[in-house]
């Protein structure tokens, strides 16, 4: 996507890089919260699945507003191909499934600044932001996962099937990648086709 070598690495992350990186950060706010602020485990539980479930709700937010944003300009376009674009382009590439620490890293700390409105306590919200990047490696990992992972039944097999329709069927429905939630709740998903009727029970309708 660059002519320089430097840019071009920064676009291109091995899957495990987020969970090297953002494992230690969890710990980190965890500690924060249990240790120096004293904050009892059944809280920290409480805010920290309030955490993980705002994050399915980003997560949609992110892809349907953000990433599949149409600019008109040129220069909108190349900054929406160089974010997203480029993984509809090219959805198997190994080294573009997670988010690089380059994009991940502003947006962290943004996101993080944001959420200090709303928590005056910065034990609550080391809480909260614990289940928030979480949510957010369950995310960048399942995306990957999605794309090379060869799922033969369950919830993931049903998860992969969703976002496959959303690359090859349809790019501006199924924005939810860990999780069909929203898309079932903002009916921006897709309709489940009827299961094809055997020639037996057709034969038995017909008599």
């Amino acid at each position: 996507m660059f002519k320089s070598d430097f840019l071009e690495s920064l676009t291109k992350v091995h899957w495990s890089v987020p969970l090297i990186f953002y494992v230690p950060v969890v710990v980190f706010f965890s500690y924060k919260a249990l240790v120096w602020g004293e904050v009892s485990l059944l809280t920290y539980i409480g805010y920290f699945i309030f955490g993980l479930a705002f994050w399915t709700a980003f997560e949609y937010a992110l892809h349907r507003w953000v990433f599949h944003f149409h600019p008109t300009s040129e220069w909108g376009k190349r900054i929406a191909f160089i974010f997203h674009g480029v993984h509809h382009d090219f959805p198997r590439d190994r080294m573009r499934l997670v988010m690089p620490l380059s994009a991940s890293i502003p947006l962290a700390l943004l996101v993080y600044l944001g959420f200090t409105l709303f928590f005056s306590n910065e034990f609550i919200l080391a809480c909260f932001f614990s289940g928030f990047m979480v949510g957010y490696l369950i995310y960048d990992e399942c995306h990957y996962a999605m794309h090379h992972a060869n799922f033969k039944s369950g919830i993931f097999k049903r998860i992969k099937q969703h976002h496959m329709l959303h690359h090859y069927s349809d790019p501006e429905k199924g924005f939810g990648v860990s999780s069909s939630l929203w898309d079932e709740i903002l009916r921006s998903g897709f309709e489940e086709k009827e299961p094809k009727k055997d020639t037996a029970s057709l034969k038995e309708e017909k008599a």
